[in-house]
């Protein structure tokens, strides 16, 4: 029992002092390096409305179902284009597909399709006018998000934070190690829009077109967060 106790001390002895030489042989612009990382948050009001609108149609014929969606986005189209203005509200044709629809037997029995109009801009009062004088389409969802602007506008400021925050941290944790300054060794720096309550709206898929007037929908925005995060390691010295 006594030989193996002394076995054990000797082999613990043997190990502290083998760490002990792997650092004291480490490189020294590797020893004492943390990492660490600092966000920095700004809260702004989104002023990007997105406006999908979308017209399903369905039928035995193919070629019968095509034309019927494309009449109804030519039309969108052409109401749409009354009101565009650059920045304020622009247009863009989403998705227009053609879909066989199938039997219990597995057999083609008709034609399913779908085509979508996307409206949007800074102008909230011009794109949801439009989207109530729009007759041939309903409207399928309703999003908000920054402008590239808006998000330039706050994004130095969110990464100033970060910065900040990132050297505060730094300078704390090099004095808690009892070490006097620090070299910044890397970093990284990522910045990313979060919204805090849930976007994007969804309206009923099955509504009419024939339910919505020519008087403006209804929409709120919300606000979003530009978060930008700094990483990296520090040398304490």
């Amino acid at each position: 029992m006594k030989i193996t106790t002394r076995l054990i001390a000797t082999a613990a002895l043997l190990a502290c002092t083998v760490a002990a030489s792997a650092q004291s042989a480490a490189p020294p612009e590797t020893r004492n390096v943390v990492q660490l990382t600092a966000t920095g948050t700004v809260e702004v009001q989104q002023d990007l409305l997105v406006v999908t609108l979308s017209a399903n149609k369905e039928g035995s014929d193919a070629a019968a179902v095509q034309t019927q969606l494309k009449q109804a986005l030519d039309a969108a189209l052409t109401e749409a284009k009354r009101s565009a203005q650059p920045g304020q509200l622009d247009l863009r044709t989403g998705p227009f597909g053609l879909y066989p629809r199938y039997a219990k037997d597995g057999k083609v029995n008709g034609w399913q399709g779908r085509a979508e109009l996307v409206m949007e801009g800074r102008d909230f009062s011009r794109i949801t006018t439009t989207a109530g004088k729009i007759q041939s389409m309903a409207i399928s969802q309703v999003a908000f998000a920054l402008s590239r602007e808006a998000r330039a506008k706050v994004d130095t400021d969110a990464q100033t934070q970060a910065i900040e925050q990132f050297k505060s941290r730094a300078a704390e944790l090099t004095k808690g190690f009892g070490f006097a300054n620090y070299g910044l060794r890397e970093v990284a720096v990522n910045s990313n829009e979060m919204s805090p309550g849930p976007r994007p709206r969804m309206m009923a898929m099955e509504a009419k077109a024939s339910s919505f007037s020519d008087s403006a929908v209804p929409v709120e925005a919300g606000k979003a967060q530009v978060v930008v995060t700094v990483s990296g390691s520090v040398q304490m010295r």
